[in-house]
C-alpha cells in the first residue's frame, strides 16, 4: 500500500503543466483528485516516476456561463459544483449527479477533470457529460483542441487523449429552461462505485417529448449514449409500448460486450445484494437507463416538468410512497424531493415530521 518513489512537480499554468509532460514523456503523469491515480499507485498497478500536480494551476478552476453555454474549470471539484447557483439554475443535473459521488471528504477533492479524463467505466460524470452534449477542451505543447465526449471514451481507461495532453475544461450547452433530469445509481454500498447508473435530460412540449437524451454508467468498457433509446420517446407521449421499446433499445447496446454483464434476468437475480423484489427497478437502471422509462424516475420528471398526476400534495406523497424504494433499498441512492425541498435527517430539522422520512437516506446528501 505504499507507492514507489517518485518526483513532485506542482505547476502554476497551464503552459508549465503541458511543458513538463512533454519533457517527462511516458514517466509523467497528471494528477488532478487523485482519487483514481493514487490508489493504482499504492497497489503498484502504476508506478509513475514523476507526478504534475494540477492543483496549483487557478486557471484551470470556476464556473462560468458563456452565451449559452456554461464552461467548468477541470480542476472544480465535486463540492464546488454542488455549491454553484449558476449550475442549480441552469444545470441541476450536475449537483444531483456530484451528491451521488463517493463522499463529502472525497467530493471536497476530487476534480470533475480528474472524473471525466480518467475512462474508468464506473466513474459518474463521463454518462452525464455524453448525456448532456459536453466536449471537451484539452491542451498540449504543440497547442489545443476540443473533443466530444461521446468521442472520447475508447475503452476502459483508454481515451481520445495523445500522450502530454490535459483535460483544462468542460463546456455544456444549457438544457431548455423547464427540462426535467434524473441521475439513478445501483450501487453496493453508501459511497461505492456505481454498479450502474443512468443519466436523462428531456424536455416536453404539448404533452410530447421534444428532446431526450440518455447516458449509461459501468454497463459497458465505456459509459453509452442511448441514441436509439432517445430516438424512440422523442415525439411520443410517454406510452407503455413505447416506454417498451426504449427499454429494449438501451438494452441492446448493453450487448455489443458479451461477457461483461449478465444476459438474462435470472443471471441478474443471482448478483450480490440483488433481490427479487428490486429486480425491476434493477432492469430499469442497470440495462434500460433512460430513468423516465422506470416509474420512479418518470414520477421525478414529471413532477419537475408540472406534470404530476395529482396537484394534492398528500396524493403526491402516496405516490411517491408506491415508486421510490423502500428503506432497506439502500443500494440505491436517492434524495426525496417533498414540496419543494430535499429532505435530509443531516441537515434539516424538521426531517421527523416529513412524511416520506421513511424513504430518505440521509447518508446519500
Amino acid at each position: 500500500m505504499i507507492p514507489a518513489a517518485f518526483t513532485y512537480h506542482r505547476p502554476a499554468s497551464v503552459r508549465e503543466a503541458v511543458g513538463l509532460l512533454a519533457q517527462l514523456g511516458e514517466e509523467g503523469r497528471a494528477l488532478a483528485g487523485g482519487h483514481s491515480l493514487i490508489p493504482m499507485m499504492k497497489l503498484r498497478l502504476a508506478a509513475p516516476e514523476h507526478l504534475v500536480d494540477l492543483a496549483g494551476v487557478s486557471e484551470l478552476k470556476g464556473i462560468r456561463a458563456d452565451g449559452g453555454d456554461i464552461v467548468i474549470g477541470a480542476m472544480t471539484t465535486q463540492h464546488e459544483l454542488m455549491a454553484s447557483e449558476l449550475l442549480s439554475a441552469k444545470i441541476p443535473l450536475l449537483r444531483e449527479t456530484s451528491l451521488v459521488i463517493a463522499d463529502p471528504q472525497v467530493r471536497y477533492v476530487g476534480t470533475l477533470g480528474g472524473n471525466v479524463a480518467n475512462g474508468d467505466p464506473g466513474n459518474d460524470m463521463p454518462a452525464v457529460m455524453m448525456c448532456l452534449r459536453a466536449s471537451y477542451q484539452v491542451a498540449s505543447q504543440s497547442g489545443q483542441r476540443r473533443i466530444a465526449a461521446r468521442e472520447f471514451y475508447q475503452g476502459a481507461y483508454f481515451t481520445a487523449l495523445e500522450p502530454g495532453e490535459i483535460v483544462t475544461d468542460i463546456r455544456i450547452p444549457v438544457p431548455p429552461a423547464g427540462h426535467g433530469y434524473a441521475y439513478e445509481k445501483l450501487k453496493r454500498k453508501i459511497g461505492d462505485y456505481a454498479t450502474a447508473a443512468a443519466a436523462v435530460v428531456l424536455s416536453l412540449r404539448d404533452g410530447n417529448v421534444a428532446s431526450c437524451s440518455i447516458g449509461l454508467t459501468n454497463v459497458a468498457e465505456t459509459p453509452l449514449w442511448a441514441e436509439e433509446a432517445a430516438k424512440v420517446l422523442s415525439g411520443s407521449a410517454l406510452d407503455a409500448a413505447t416506454v417498451k421499446r426504449a427499454v429494449a433499445a438501451a438494452e441492446a447496446i448493453t450487448s455489443r460486450f458479451p461477457g461483461k454483464f449478465p444476459d438474462s434476468m435470472e443471471d441478474l437475480l443471482t448478483l450480490p445484494g440483488v433481490g427479487r423484489k428490486t429486480a425491476n427497478v434493477v432492469l430499469g437502471t442497470c440495462f434500460a437507463g433512460a430513468a423516465i422509462v422506470v416509474d420512479t424516475h418518470f414520477r421525478r420528471v414529471t413532477q419537475r416538468l408540472g406534470l404530476a398526476t395529482s396537484d394534492d400534495p398528500d396524493e403526491i406523497e402516496r405516490e411517491i410512497a408506491v415508486l421510490l424504494p423502500p428503506p432497506e433499498w439502500t443500494g440505491f441512492s436517492h434524495a426525496v424531493t417533498f414540496h419543494g425541498r430535499k429532505c435530509c435527517a443531516a441537515r434539516k430539522p424538521d426531517h421527523e415530521n416529513c412524511p416520506v422520512a421513511n424513504l430518505c437516506d440521509s447518508r446519500d446528501i
